[in-house]
């Protein structure tokens, strides 16, 4: 796949666009983020049509991030306690477009609650996945655990633990790499769009990686041998808001009616 980029938008640490109108809203609450470095080439297929891999000092990332969903709401009507609350995992990859936006791209999301799962995938064709999953503080430690149900492979999962150390004052320049991702670039009924999201500054703590053991990150397609991770994080949360959708030109999608993002410049 050739994609003819421009030169990628900086790495801002606050959002890019601010979702004033927000198409959805949630938060994300107690993440870890596991990262492993990866030679751009062994996961250039896997990348959302129109996409190829972003990368720092000639490296890019596949990402495995754990956390619980919390309260999941539509424009700015309150977030559903039950059906909108559940704990999360996602194999992410990081992505830039033709217009220099960077981005995620999942390929795959597992999560506890099938009705949310089951509109994900047909109405959104977002890879999520049905799993068993439990998240656990005891003794310092957060436990992550997921087991898959539907639709498969059938028992595909991951016991994560971390331990969450002292909050991180001024992150790296690849810290920020990996956690300010401002959109999501993604293809559903043969149309690329990009959805763009908007929170406070990532409360970032160090790590100690206590237990990892997973399956999810080849069950997504990733083959290289990843060994132990570069970057281990963790952090209490966010409160997120999503905006509108627009198309891989900067157009904006139907859904939405919000301004067309401006493209980088070359």
């Amino acid at each position: 796949m050739s994609v003819a980029a421009s030169v990628p938008e900086p790495v801002s640490v606050v959002p890019v666009e601010s979702a004033e109108r927000p198409l959805l809203t949630q938060s994300w609450l107690d993440l870890a983020f596991l990262h492993w470095a990866v030679d751009p080439g062994d996961v250039a297929h896997l990348m959302a049509p129109g996409t190829v891999p972003d990368t720092f000092d000639g490296a890019t990332y596949v990402g495995l991030v754990p956390f619980r969903m919390h309260r999941v709401g539509w424009f700015r009507l309150p977030g559903v306690p039950y059906l909108g609350t559940f704990p999360e995992t996602n194999v992410r990859l990081y992505s830039v477009d033709a217009n220099g936006r960077r981005g995620v791209v999942f390929r795959s999301l597992d999560a506890s609650r099938l009705i949310p799962v089951s509109i994900a995938r047909t109405v959104f064709r977002m890879p999520y996945l049905w799993s068993r999953m439990a998240v656990r503080h005891s003794g310092g430690t957060v436990s992550y655990t997921s087991s898959r149900r539907w639709p498969g492979p059938r028992g595909t999962g991951s016991r994560i633990t971390v331990r969450p150390g002292a909050r991180i004052q001024e992150p790296s320049a690849l810290e920020h790499f990996l956690t300010a991702r401002w959109g999501m670039h993604h293809t559903a009924f043969g149309r690329r769009v990009y959805l763009p999201n908007s929170h406070p500054q990532w409360p970032l703590h160090r790590a100690e990686l206590v237990e990892c053991d997973e399956g999810l990150t080849r069950a997504a397609g990733v083959r290289t041998a990843l060994g132990e991770p570069v970057s281990v994080l963790y952090s209490p949360g966010v409160a997120v808001r999503f905006g509108r959708p627009t198309r891989a030109g900067g157009v904006p999608a139907p859904l939405g009616t919000g301004p067309a993002r401006r493209p980088a410049s070359s």
